[in-house]
């Protein structure tokens, strides 16, 4: 049976506090992960979600189910421009960005959050290009991966999560709205 987890909200004190380090990378760490990442996916199935009053998400980090350690997942599919069907899939432990481009990213929807039940409007500029070091937890080894668009921003909102900070943090007070010259529009 699959664990479902209770989605810690914005209003706990727990997603404000940066998250521990992973000192030892462990069986139990490794099932949390992988636990996370079934849960991910399965909010993704619409029966699935239905039947347990779930909400689709594309992210997941640790503090959001109560655990203040570095790790997260991040699992969606996307159509590639012949059709074909990319699945993103990271299950990451102590991600840590090393890399990142100038050029800025947004949605023009505005970001979302399980963690999140208020609507908040405005656009969430992020970096367009990063790259990200961590331990995978599919390969059973240290990564750096390179992540740009959409990917980037998914990548960072999970991260920010690490730091206590929430995707509506970025979003500027004064014009929620503000446009930023030559930041790339999904």
């Amino acid at each position: 049976m699959q664990k479902l987890f209770k989605i810690v909200k914005d209003s706990a004190p727990s997603l404000r506090k940066r998250s521990a380090e992973v000192t030892e990378i462990n069986q139990e760490v490794i099932d949390l992960v992988n636990q996370m990442h079934d849960y991910l996916v399965l909010t993704q199935d619409d029966d699935f979600r239905e039947k347990h009053k779930l909400r689709e998400g594309v992210g997941l980090a640790a503090p959001q189910i109560g655990h203040n350690i570095k790790a997260l997942v991040v699992y969606y599919e996307e159509e590639n421009e012949d059709g074909s069907i990319h699945v993103v899939d990271h299950r990451l432990i102590n991600p840590r960005i090393i890399s990142e481009s100038v050029k800025q990213v947004y949605l023009s929807g505005g970001e979302g959050c399980l963690s999140v039940d208020n609507e908040h409007q405005g656009y969430v500029y992020r970096k367009y290009k990063i790259l990200v070091k961590a331990y995978d937890v599919k390969q059973q080894k240290e990564t750096v991966i390179t992540a740009r668009g959409y990917e980037a921003i998914v990548l960072q909102h999970e991260i920010d999560h690490l730091n206590g900070v929430l995707f509506y943090d970025h979003i500027d007070k004064k014009d929620p709205f503000k446009q930023i010259p030559d930041a790339v529009r999904l």
